[in-house]
């Protein structure tokens, strides 16, 4: 067991190694227990108006059943969370950071008060604290998750979701994950998930996984981990995330965000002073907090941010910040690990050809 954003969770579990759980993710099926991540929903005929006044993308353009990756962002353009946001026909389902939970509850209730307050519309939101949140992932989640379901899974993309009934009681599926991999994310009632868990891993080729290979697989895809590889100083376009970002909300005071107004200087001048970048390590893996030099070793440039030995390529991956114009791929880099200067690349990501699901 580990401390993770206030919580104690398991890093693996004992029929499994990291590296082996690691593995059978990626070949077979595994469930990660994420039910502490902050989940609430925005309801209220005037819902679509306000949240899209709160995040970098626009909701109004989602459909029924879409769902997207978006940013709260501060008044600087840096990032304070990052966030899974679904639309359905009465209501938004949300799922942010652990970590950010509090100060993303904060941040939402208060800019609801004042919304409310300013007769700007009629909108309400709901933590939603009788559920738990299970991710099941893998090449082998949809079969097996269709046993449970008449929820027809073939024709639900990624980023996609809806609510259906398991047992007669609702769950929440969203086709998404941390892994880069197929797989989905079901919010289900708490008294109802340690039960459809043990049903789930009745199946052969189920198993528990952690946070040690949740941690490797989101590395090889390439995803962020906040506090880590982005946090409230980080801008949209330097963690190579500017494509969250809605750019009609940019050039329209209507569709305004928090932030809107430096992260629209920033992407117009493609400004900042650094930018997220992968790497392929040489000799020892790089750690977070690792320096990134210049190919000659001279210069400091960056930081390492996440690093892994690949479970699935067999080389030492890892994520980090390089000044501007040192992120082209294909750049010769040194990194510092363990005060030895080791030889590294800067490469495209996801290190790990991702699984995404799209009906043929």
């Amino acid at each position: 067991m580990a401390p993770f954003a206030g919580w104690s969770m398991p890093l693996y579990y004992k029929d499994l190694s990291p590296l082996e759980s690691h593995v059978h993710t990626r070949q077979k099926c595994s469930i990660f227990d994420v039910s502490h991540m902050l989940q609430f929903e925005v309801l209220g005929k005037d819902r679509i108006k306000f949240f899209n006044s709160l995040v970098c993308s626009d909701v109004t353009k989602l459909d029924i059943g879409a769902g997207k990756l978006t940013l709260f962002l501060n008044e600087n353009g840096g990032i304070e969370d990052d966030l899974i946001v679904t639309r359905h026909e009465n209501s938004l389902y949300v799922v942010s950071n652990a970590g950010c939970a509090t100060k993303d509850w904060e941040f939402v209730t208060s800019q609801l008060e004042k919304f409310n307050k300013s007769g700007s519309g009629d909108t309400q939101v709901r933590k939603i604290t009788e559920n738990s949140l299970i991710a099941i992932q893998g090449p082998e989640a949809s079969s097996v998750l269709q046993q449970y379901t008449s929820l027809d899974l073939s024709k639900m993309e990624f980023m996609t979701g809806a609510y259906t009934e398991i047992d007669g009681y609702t769950v929440h599926i969203t086709r998404s994950g941390y892994t880069g991999e197929d797989g989905f994310e079901l919010s289900i009632p708490s008294d109802k998930v340690e039960a459809f868990t043990n049903r789930l891993l009745e199946h052969e080729n189920v198993k528990l996984a952690g946070l040690a290979p949740r941690d490797s697989l989101r590395i090889e895809a390439g995803l962020c981990l906040y506090g880590h590889d982005i946090d409230s100083t980080t801008t949209p376009l330097e963690a190579g995330l500017s494509w969250t970002v809605g750019k009609n909300k940019l050039d329209d005071p209507e569709l305004a965000f928090v932030g809107s107004k430096i992260v629209k200087e920033i992407m117009d001048t493609k400004g900042g002073t650094r930018r997220r970048v992968g790497l392929v390590v040489k000799g020892a893996p790089a750690r977070e907090g690792a320096k990134i030099f210049s190919e000659d070793g001279a210069t400091e440039i960056g930081k390492i941010t996440s690093g892994v030995p690949s479970p699935s390529l067999g080389i030492n991956v890892a994520m980090g910040y390089v000044k501007k114009g040192m992120n082209k791929a294909g750049t010769k880099v040194k990194v510092s690990v363990r005060n030895r200067m080791q030889d590294a690349e800067i490469v495209k990501m996801p290190f790990y050809q991702t699984k995404y699901f799209k009906p043929s």
